[in-house]
């Protein structure tokens, strides 16, 4: 059952902010946001681009800090767009990583499993769920960890998963390795309106 919390969120910023909203029953609760009995009006620019930070940071479960120093970052980084810099920045996290190879239901689980050192990146345990790889790394699920209740039914889970095209997860081994950066094809963030929000 989702928790009131993550429902209130999601109604005001969108489903695609937490897994557990992308339901139908959640769907055909979500009629819109009501204030007062009424419908809000149309958000100014500003209130669009807050919305739109708040998806990011909410989407990722970071905090208000680190989001801006991804931006600061990323618009520091020369050659591709800001946009596509700050995007790689934040799906190259270990948490999210770990995320897309479906070895976690949520971002926030995947998070507490890399923090409980239950993973090996380059043979070296990480605890810090924001530690960025790049291609060519390799996440192993530690020995010690495979029988844990956590990474019980993988193969079943994994069987139906479509992971994105840069990452692989090999279930025999237990190793993912990251083959190229990351590719924007995400529709449900807008981070041109985030970095406008923090050009202001």
């Amino acid at each position: 059952m989702i928790s009131k919390p993550k429902f209130k969120i999601g109604r005001r910023l969108g489903a695609g902010v937490y897994d557990k909203c992308q339901t139908s029953k959640f769907a055909s609760s979500a009629k819109g946001p009501m204030v007062g009995g009424r419908r809000p009006k149309a958000p100014t620019e500003y209130g669009a681009q807050l919305i739109e930070k708040q998806k990011v940071r909410f989407s990722y479960g970071i905090s208000e800090r680190q989001l801006g120093n991804y931006v600061k970052r990323a618009s520091h980084i020369k050659g591709a767009g800001t946009a596509e810099k700050l995007y790689e920045s934040l799906e190259s996290r270990l948490d999210n990583i770990i995320y897309r190879m479906g070895l976690g239901r949520s971002r926030r689980a995947t998070r507490q499993m890399v923090s409980h050192g239950h993973f090996v990146v380059n043979n070296r345990r990480i605890t810090i769920p924001s530690c960025e790889l790049k291609p060519g790394d390799v996440v192993k699920i530690r020995e010690g960890s495979r029988s844990k209740k956590i990474f019980e039914n993988l193969g079943e889970r994994l069987k139906d998963y479509n992971a994105p095209g840069w990452v692989s997860f090999d279930l025999g081994s237990m190793e993912g390795k990251i083959l190229a950066k990351p590719k924007n094809i995400e529709t449900f963030l807008d981070l041109n309106a985030v970095l406008e929000f923090y050009s202001r």
